[in-house]
């Protein structure tokens, strides 16, 4: 009998043990090194514009998304620019899912200007892995899907259906990739209800936040007046007229920069005007023609305008001021983005107790460990925008923090502990958004009460 009774708790210990070690939650922590590897594989893959090698990217994420079991597709809105679209099912499908974007496409590089070779992947002793898109953006891709195979090991099952997109040509505008996706019928059936896109790293503690961008501008001013000889006073000459414009110009850039350099507005908070280039003169086999003034000449600028800012009165300056009909002088937009979305409002996501989104972002920041800094309006361009312009909220986020900014930079890097900490901050973000349940208004009445 005391035989029977040992052998029994005997039992009973090691099926405990068996059960514990197969738990889902006592699976063991997988060797960062290897993390870092998938890392660095992808960043090998050299997807510089003009000439990506979409194909090889597309390969690598499907073969990772095999690995997590997720459900795949391939779309090509455009032939020979695959966008990616991976599925994490959600227990409730009627509820609103998450987007996860990314962009798979990086700027050129100069490689002779690069400590190392821009698509090697050299890790540094010091923990820096340097690559293009590094920091913009193939990190945050791959953090996405290191953060659902730390979800999945735990055992987490999500409640709402999670989406990667995986999308091309982000860096030259996005038209055949993010922007024709988000008017596709294809995405209208996600039934999304937020999209987490790319941000900034941060040169200190506090992750950055962009609830908004600016919108592109991009404006040609061309003048024309009388060509003659180069002895000659004219008045109203080409060239003449398009310096007082330049100058208009460079008083507003400067009334606007003065703002930044105050402290009274961030960057992405005012207009900025750029000259990109000044086209001029009478070429010759030398050069130019020297004694010669020409009957046109233009110059294009990259204008940068945020949602808080009012377009009807930028309009007129640029009528009125910078490109006057009486100079002899008219302007085309080379693109034009709206401030506005699909519904008439402006293209921004709120960032108050009105999105619930937001919250949870914070909440789920800070339980991981981040501390999260101002909302702020992005200073240039992302895909998000395209999703905004559906009255979508999209928030832009890449978890960097204490690391220079580098995108587009020579000797582009991110450090793999930095790396490594963002795939737990999305681990807590995307099992906060994925687990949501919307409280109705009855059910906050009571909590109230």
């Amino acid at each position: 009998m005391e035989l029977s009774c040992r052998a029994i708790l005997y039992c009973c210990y090691f099926a405990c043990l068996l059960l514990f070690i197969s738990s889902p939650k006592a699976t063991a922590e997988e060797d960062p090194s290897s993390v870092v590897s998938r890392f660095q594989q992808y960043l090998q893959i050299n997807t510089a514009q003009p000439s990506p090698h979409y194909t090889q990217a597309a390969d690598f994420i499907l073969s990772q998304a095999q690995s997590l079991s997720l459900e795949t597709q391939t779309l090509e809105f455009v032939q020979g620019k695959p966008l990616i679209l991976l599925k994490w099912p959600g227990s409730n499908p009627d509820l609103p899912s998450i987007l996860l974007n990314s962009h798979t496409d990086v700027v050129p590089v100069e490689q002779e200007k690069w400590s190392h070779h821009p698509f090697g992947a050299h890790l540094d002793r010091l923990g820096n892995i340097y690559a293009r898109g590094s920091q913009d953006m193939k990190c945050v891709g791959m953090q996405y899907l290191e953060a659902i195979r730390k979800l999945k090991a735990s055992g987490f099952k999500p409640l709402r259906s999670v989406y990667l997109s995986f999308v091309p040509d982000e860096e030259i505008g996005g038209h055949d990739g993010a922007e024709k996706f988000a008017d596709s019928d294809v995405f209208k059936n996600l039934n999304v209800g937020i999209v987490v896109d790319e941000g900034l790293a941060s040169p200190n503690e506090n992750y950055r936040t962009f609830y908004a961008e600016r919108c592109p501008w991009w404006l040609v001013i061309k003048a024309t007046g009388q060509p003659g000889h180069g002895a000659k006073l004219y008045d109203n000459t080409a060239m003449e007229n398009l310096l007082k414009s330049i100058e208009s110009v460079r008083r507003f850039r400067a009334s606007q920069f003065d703002l930044v350099k105050a402290g009274l507005r961030a960057e992405g908070e005012v207009v900025s005007v750029n000259m990109v280039f000044l086209k001029a003169g009478t070429p010759s086999p030398t050069g130019f023609v020297m004694n010669l003034q020409p009957s046109e000449a233009e110059a294009g600028f990259d204008v940068r305008v945020p949602p808080t800012a009012d377009p009807e009165s930028l309009e007129r300056r640029i009528t009125e001021e910078w490109a006057p009909a009486s100079r002899n002088m008219t302007f085309q937009f080379k693109q034009k983005v709206s401030v506005h979305d699909n519904f008439g409002k402006p293209v921004l996501t709120a960032t108050d107790s009105s999105n619930p989104w937001w919250a949870l972002l914070e909440e789920a920041v800070r339980k991981a460990g981040g501390k999260l800094g101002r909302p702020e309006i992005f200073p240039a361009s992302t895909d998000a925008r395209y999703f905004r312009q559906q009255g979508l909220p999209a928030i832009g986020f890449s978890p960097m923090a204490n690391t220079p900014i580098l995108l587009h930079d020579h000797n582009e890097f991110l450090n793999q502990d930095e790396y490594l900490k963002g795939i737990d901050i999305y681990v807590s973000i995307i099992k906060a958004y994925a687990s949501y349940v919307e409280r109705t208004r009855e059910e906050g009445s009571r909590d109230e009460l």
